[in-house]
């Protein structure tokens, strides 16, 4: 993976909106993602819940590109 930043550098923000941009190219939305404002130190992101519909296709992208 090239352009992966260390958890220390990356911004919860910048990481949810570069997630969002990249599942929904995919076909992919998670409703919940975003930045985690309770514990601004640990830089989380919350990926939320999901219909389980949406965690098979989540999980057949990962698949995919895994086989890539």
């Amino acid at each position: 993976m090239t352009g992966v930043q260390q958890a220390h550098d990356a911004d919860p923000h910048v990481a949810s909106e570069v997630l969002r941009s990249a599942l929904s190219q995919a076909g992919i939305v998670l409703p919940s993602l975003g930045a985690d404002t309770a514990s601004p130190a640990l830089g989380l992101v919350e990926l939320g819940r999901v219909r389980a519909d949406v965690a098979m296709r989540l999980a057949e992208a990962l698949r995919r590109d895994d086989t890539a």
